[in-house]
């Protein structure tokens, strides 16, 4: 048994290295940590490939669709310029709140159906626009959005992350994933502004001068979607699957399971790009947004599907009766998933990496854990969520994008946006250390 462990413990070290210093694709390393995996526990060759395969090919049945909708309605807000509709929606509606905190909203809603990287790319010209229409610091504004992007991105389905973790811990109920995850999301979300805001308070305005576009400064140079028309590709899905929750408790009736149908998580999100598709009122957009989707989901899909057949090698370790000999594996409880996750994304940046790698290994502990029920498996994933997220460095692909579009150097980052998203872990697991207690306690 202390070899099995000391197995997983070296193909970890694989993956950090792997995806950290040899910048090989993470499909690559996830693929070969398999492999390695499997050879080290002395599983037949053949028998490994079936697992990998078997692993692979129930993570893409299970949320491939999923992650191929929520890539297109990314891609459709994004050229039908739907996100700076809600953004600007979001603006008039919070007027009344310091511009930190709004900006923060932004990136909450934004982020829900858009990768938070190019949610990034996408808001920061008009960051920088609201930066010199109200003579607020940039910095300021910067961690606001980039650590409103961030919480949803790691908690909030149908970011892939939370959907791989779902499936690698068999969750069937999606929406109450999407609930809890959105609100404690939405709590992060208010410490980033509240960083944010402490940051505009303690730096001063630098007007900047050919960094910001002309025509992005002037809010009637581009045509955008009403704000309610750009929110319904986000919201129709969660209702939808809220009325799915609400239907299987009612008795049966004509025409309920045609409604069952709909609510399902896929066919709600794929309603919810059919309500996206009507924001582009070209077929050449439609098209091309569908491609690019497709371009999106599809990294994404394989390195998932490679860290579910990683998930599967791991199970054929008796982790469960190993840890049972270990009283104080279930005294920690939800500590454990963080602290793996945390060490993960710290070591080698990807926090879709560290949620995969994680929610494999924490998967056959559950039971000991005493979190193999539907909500127990939840807070599973909101531990590690939080646990991805800290923190965002120099090794993260997110933290160059924050840098170089908001024109900061390394050591401003670190000391703001990394920062930042240190304070969203650490309050991160309060919260959710609260929450699981108290569950735990009723």
């Amino acid at each position: 048994m202390i070899f099995s462990l000391f197995s997983i413990l070296i193909v970890i070290l694989w993956i950090v290295l792997g995806t950290s210093f040899t910048k090989l694709h993470p499909f690559i390393v996830l693929l070969t940590a398999a492999f390695f995996l499997a050879f080290l526990l002395g599983v037949a060759p053949l028998e490994a490939i079936q697992l990998i395969q078997k692993g692979f090919g129930k993570i893409v049945q299970n949320i491939g669709l999923l992650i191929l909708f929520g890539t297109i309605i990314g891609v459709a807000l994004e050229k039908s310029n739907g996100t700076l509709a809600l953004a600007k929606g979001i603006l008039n509606h919070l007027n009344r709140l310091p511009l930190p905190y709004a900006v923060s909203c932004i990136g909450y809603l934004v982020s829900i159906p858009v990768f938070c990287d190019a949610a990034f790319v996408i808001l920061s010209q008009l960051n920088k626009t609201l930066s010199k229409q109200t003579k607020t610091p940039l910095v300021g504004l910067t961690v606001a959005l980039s650590t409103g992007l961030f919480a949803p991105h790691v908690l909030v389905p149908p970011t892939p992350g939370p959907l791989a973790a779902a499936a690698n811990l068999n969750l069937e109920n999606l929406l109450l994933l999407i609930i809890v995850g959105g609100a404690i999301a939405f709590i992060l979300i208010l410490v980033g502004g509240w960083y944010g805001n402490y940051l505009t308070k303690k730096n001063t305005y630098v007007a900047l001068n050919s960094e910001i576009k002309e025509e992005i400064s002037d809010p009637n140079a581009i045509v955008l979607p009403s704000f309610t028309n750009a929110l319904l590709p986000i919201i129709i899905p969660i209702v939808l699957m809220c009325f799915g929750t609400l239907i299987k408790i009612l008795p049966s009736f004509f025409g309920s399971d045609y409604l069952i149908l709909i609510t399902q998580p896929t066919i709600a999100l794929g309603v919810g790009m059919l309500f996206a598709f009507r924001l582009i009122n070209s077929k050449k957009f439609i098209n091309t947004s569908v491609t690019k989707g497709i371009e999106q989901a599809a990294p994404i899909l394989i390195i998932t599907g490679m860290g579910g057949a990683l998930g599967t090698v791991i199970q054929t370790i008796p982790l469960q009766n190993y840890a049972q000999e270990i009283s104080t594996v279930s005294s920690l409880g939800i500590l454990i998933p963080f602290i793996i996750a945390a060490l993960l994304k710290t070591a080698q940046g990807s926090s879709t990496v560290a949620i995969i790698t994680t929610s494999s290994i924490i998967f056959p502990l559950l039971p000991v854990l005493g979190l193999d029920s539907e909500m127990g498996k939840v807070w599973v994933i909101m531990a590690l969520g939080v646990g991805s997220m800290t923190v965002s460095h120099a090794n993260d692909s997110y933290f160059w994008i924050v840098s170089q579009m908001s024109g900061m150097d390394v050591k401003t980052a670190y000391k703001t946006h990394t920062v930042g998203t240190l304070l969203q872990g650490v309050v991160g697991l309060s919260v959710v250390f609260i929450g699981y207690t108290i569950w735990n306690a009723v």
